[in-house]
This record gives C-alpha cells, sequence and structure tokens, in this order.
C-alpha cells in the first residue's frame, strides 16, 4: 500500500516538474516573440486528415481524464503545434495572438463576448430570483402540482420546447427554473441536463421562428436561386435526429428506461446523491427573502425576461423598422438581441423587487458579483473550446471535409443523405460547431442535386440533423457546455451520461436517412416523407429491446 502512495506521489511531482518545465518554456519563447504570425503563411498540413486531430485529442482526454480545461488545452497545443510545423515560437504566437484562431481573437470575437455577457446577465437574474424568494416559491408550487419524477421531467421537457428561440438561453433558462423542481423529486443533475441539452438544439432547428431558421437560410447559397426560409420549412419533416430526440425523451421518461451511466446517476439520486461524483461542482445561491417568498417573483422575471429577448433578437432584425417577423428573425444578431434583452429584463426585475421590498439595493450589486463567481467554470470551458476550434478552422479542417464529400457525393447519389448525415455528425463532434457545419456542407449538397429534387430537401435535412447531433454529442460544443451550467451538472459527467442516448437516436437516423435516400431517389418526390414515421417507429423498437434488457 505505501508503494502504491509512493508510486503515486512521485507521479504527481514528476508531473509537476514537467508541467512547470513547460510554462518556464513558453515564458522564455513568449519574451522573444513579437506576436505575429508570418503573413501568407500555409501550415504544412492544411487541409488533411491532421486537421481533425486537436478536437480528437481534446475529447478523449476529456472522456478518460474526466478533466476538461487541461484536454481542452492540451488539443490547442497540438493544433498549435501541427500549424506550426513543430516551430514552439510561432504555436505560442498561434495559440494565443492568431487573429483568426488565437485566444485573444476568441474572447473578443463580438459574437462570443455577448454570449459570455449574457451568461453573466442571466447568472446575475437567477441570484436575485433566488434572494427575491421565487425559486423558493416556485419549489412550493411545483411540489403541490408536480408530484412524480415523471412530472417533474415532462415538464422540463414542454419549458423546453416552448422557448425555441435560441439554444443557449434556452439551456440557461429551463435549468434555473427547473432545476429546484427536479431536485424535489431527485432527479439527477445529469438527466436535468440531458433534458436541457435535448430541448436546444433539436427544438430550435425544427423551429421556424428562431436563431438557427436564420442561420439555415444564409448557408444556401444565392447562385442556386433557392430559397434559403422555404428550404429550411421543408427540411423540417426529414430531420430525424431532431424529431427522434425529442421522441426519444418522451419515451425513456413514459417507460421509466436508464441506462449507460445515466443509470447510475439516476440510481444514486434516488438515494439523495444528484451529482454522483462526490462534489457540488457549482455553489447555489440560497434564498434570503425572510419569507416573503411570492411566485410571481419567479414567473414575473421569467415572462418578462423570455418577452424581452424575444423582442431583442427581433429589433436587431428591423422588426421595428417595417420588417415581417420571419424576415426580422432571419436577418437578427441573436448575441445583440439577447445581451439587450437581458439587460432590460434584469432591470425591470430590479424595479419589480425593489417595489416589492424583497432585495435592497446592495444585493442587487452583489448578484452581478455572484452570477459571474457562479459561472467562471462553464466560461472557461467556452473561450477554452472557442480557441481549438479557431485553431482547428486554421488547420484547413473544413476544406478536408468538402473534398471528402465532393468526390464521393456525385456517384453514390442514392446514399449521399446517410453520408452526409455521418460526416455532419463527425464534423460537428469534431469541432463543437453546428452553424460552422452545415456552412460547410449545405453548398456541396445543392451543387450534386437539382434545385426542385426532393433528395436536395433530404440531403439538406440530413446535413442540419447531422450537425444537430454532434453539436449534441461533443463536449467542446457552446450547447452542451451551457447545458451543464444551467443544470449545474459537472461537465463530463453530462457528456458522458448523455453519449449513449444520442448515439441510439444518431444510429436509427443513419438507417432511417438510408431508407429517405432510396425512396427519394426512385420517386423524386415528397412521399421519401414516410422514411420519417418509419425511422420513429425502428426507434420505438430499439427503446422496447433495451428496456427488455434493462429489466432482465
Amino acid at each position: 500500500m505505501e508503494k502504491k502512495q509512493n508510486k503515486s506521489g512521485n507521479r504527481k511531482l514528476w508531473l509537476n516538474l514537467l508541467a512547470i518545465a513547460a510554462v518556464v518554456a513558453l515564458v522564455i519563447v513568449s519574451l522573444r516573440t513579437s506576436g505575429q504570425v508570418p503573413e501568407d503563411y500555409v501550415p504544412g498540413m492544411h487541409g488533411s486528415i491532421w486537421a481533425l486531430l486537436p478536437p480528437i485529442v481534446a475529447i478523449v482526454l476529456a472522456l478518460v481524464t474526466k478533466e476538461v480545461y487541461s484536454s481542452l488545452f492540451a488539443g490547442i497545443v497540438v493544433g498549435a503545434l501541427l500549424y506550426a510545423g513543430g516551430n514552439g515560437e510561432l504555436a505560442l504566437n498561434t495559440m494565443l495572438f492568431h487573429p483568426d484562431g488565437g485566444l485573444i481573437a476568441a474572447m473578443t470575437d463580438s459574437s462570443h463576448a455577448g454570449v459570455l455577457v449574457v451568461v453573466i446577465l442571466l447568472a446575475s437574474l437567477v441570484v436575485m430570483m433566488n434572494r427575491a424568494g421565487g425559486s423558493v416559491a416556485f419549489g412550493r408550487w411545483a411540489k403541490a402540482h408536480i408530484r412524480t419524477r415523471m412530472g417533474a421531467q415532462l415538464a422540463t421537457i414542454a419549458m423546453g420546447i416552448l422557448i425555441f428561440v435560441d439554444d443557449g438561453f434556452n439551456c440557461m433558462t429551463v435549468g434555473s427554473v427547473m432545476r429546484p423542481v427536479t431536485d424535489s423529486h431527485n432527479v439527477s443533475r445529469a438527466k436535468l441536463a440531458y433534458l436541457i441539452d435535448s430541448t436546444a438544439a433539436p427544438v430550435c432547428i425544427i423551429a421556424p421562428v428562431s436563431c438557427w431558421a436564420a442561420a439555415v437560410s444564409y448557408a444556401v447559397p444565392s447562385e442556386y436561386n433557392i430559397n434559403g426560409f422555404s428550404m429550411f420549412l421543408r427540411a423540417i419533416p426529414y430531420n430525424l435526429y431532431a424529431l427522434g430526440t425529442l421522441f426519444m425523451m418522451v419515451a425513456i421518461t413514459l417507460f421509466r428506461i436508464d441506462y449507460g451511466p445515466m443509470r447510475r446517476h439516476e440510481d444514486n439520486a434516488l438515494k439523495g446523491d444528484l451529482f454522483t461524483t462526490g462534489e457540488v461542482p457549482y455553489t447555489e445561491e440560497k434564498n434570503t427573502s425572510d419569507g416573503k417568498e411570492k411566485l410571481s417573483n419567479l414567473v414575473i422575471p421569467v415572462v418578462t425576461l423570455i418577452v424581452c429577448c424575444i423582442a431583442g433578437i427581433a429589433y436587431t432584425g428591423g422588426l421595428f423598422e417595417g420588417e415581417s417577423l420571419v424576415n426580422s428573425f432571419a436577418n437578427a444578431d441573436s448575441a445583440r438581441g439577447l445581451v439587450m434583452g437581458g439587460l432590460i429584463g434584469l432591470l425591470l426585475t430590479f424595479w419589480l423587487y425593489m417595489n416589492r421590498g424583497v432585495i435592497t439595493f446592495k444585493s442587487f450589486m452583489e448578484s452581478f458579483a455572484a452570477g459571474f463567481r457562479s459561472m467562471c467554470a462553464p466560461m472557461i470551458i467556452l473561450i477554452l473550446s472557442w480557441n481549438l476550434s479557431g485553431v482547428t478552422s486554421l488547420l484547413g479542417a473544413s476544406d478536408f471535409i468538402q473534398r471528402m464529400v465532393s468526390s464521393s457525393a456525385a456517384s453514390v447519389q442514392m446514399f449521399v443523405p446517410m453520408l452526409v448525415f455521418v460526416v455532419s455528425v463527425f464534423l460537428a463532434f469534431s469541432t463543437g460547431t453546428s452553424w460552422g457545419t452545415f456552412s460547410i456542407l449545405i453548398p456541396i449538397v445543392c451543387a450534386v442535386f437539382p434545385t426542385e429534387s426532393e433528395m436536395l430537401v433530404i440531403s439538406i435535412s440530413a446535413c442540419l440533423a447531422g450537425a444537430v447531433c454532434g453539436d449534441h454529442c461533443s463536449p467542446i460544443s457552446d450547447t452542451t457546455i451551457m447545458s451543464s451550467a444551467g443544470a449545474r451538472c459537472d461537465h463530463i459527467n453530462h457528456v458522458s451520461t448523455q453519449l449513449p442516448y444520442a448515439l441510439t437516436v444518431a444510429a436509427v437516423c443513419a438507417v432511417g436517412y438510408l431508407i429517405a435516400g432510396v425512396i427519394g431517389f426512385r420517386t423524386n418526390s415528397i412521399i421519401a416523407v414516410i422514411a420519417t414515421p418509419l425511422t420513429l417507429a425502428i426507434l420505438l423498437a430499439v427503446i422496447v429491446l433495451i428496456r427488455k434488457r434493462e429489466r432482465a
């Protein structure tokens, strides 16, 4: 026993010494650098399969070590060294200062900065609602009206579906409102994070009035004379992953099925341990309202926040300048709109609380610092994941995927939907971005099929479904990170428990897109939509088989 402890101690000592040596080396190199990347520099491995190595390293390390910060950093270092061809000085400048992929660029990008501000604003609002007693009052109401674990989970799903405008906003809002409800019914934080994540991107990608509809519309190339928004609407019935994920959530809730790592988390939650890992990853703000808890102290702020954020997004798209509602969402800047809506909603909530005397001005100001502290962990993960995504982009991962799909698509048109789905899953999983994935693949699909072909609609939908699936599974995805934050769940716990569920749906969807491709290729008509109910039927059969196996 003592020998094992000594070996473990020696191992830690050597690791610490290596870490110190690496930091010293980086500092020495940084003192000699100009902070500039040579103009017109193209890495030797640009556009090769090696471009996917950095995210693979980060993801594998995160799942093996259960530690996300060092895993993301390792992936960034690997990507920077590949980009620099082994030159330490250039690698350091790349990972820190490159204008298109460096750490500084990731933090100062306006959309990224907007996400960070929104996270802080929403976290501050949660702190205020807790201090005003809104969460306690809602917990009492929910305990009286939602009396079962199944009801708590179905209520979470329903609320997630209702907030369909933006996935990040969905994650934070649903998490803050439903945590007291699911906690009171001993639903694990990992299960809550799964429900939040599964009603974020999968709902937004089939909601006509959402930021995602706008992103898809702009991804369709203008030279093909295709109405992007119309194509988005036509693709909804074929979005097998989004529909399958919603079906899966409801089915496993009604059938009371849990499998994979999630089963252990749920078994522990029934015994009172909501986290399983033995430690609480986030500090929980306590109620300080001195018995003045009112349900309206939560309902009014949440409704106000939703209305303000929707109005803010529509405002940035020109709704108040004469644009239609659909066009205003198509032209919107969601990050800017959410910042505006979040701030206005926060100030209106402060006015409500001050008018009711449930919070002091000092407590209001302290809420910002408390909200920031509570979100430090997810914000660090977000920044590192953006840095990793930027370095991966510098290596030309998108060019590699484009060549791979283009070279095979024309020769196997019947299998293109399934091929596009699988490739988009892998690309979104590796890069952590669904928007970037369908922006790359949709133009390729448009070049393969005629404009009016039903196969074009099926293939675009397969691209969107695969992008959402990869985003849903990836530990470096913004939505996955925000879901962990919204549920106050350890990030790796969320990823490891969600993967078996997401991969089950993905495998069935791959079969579904094979069916849709065969029917669509032979008939070239909307009759191919019968693949959707067939896919859901297959998924139901798989769920029933899993249920029998788990109860055997």
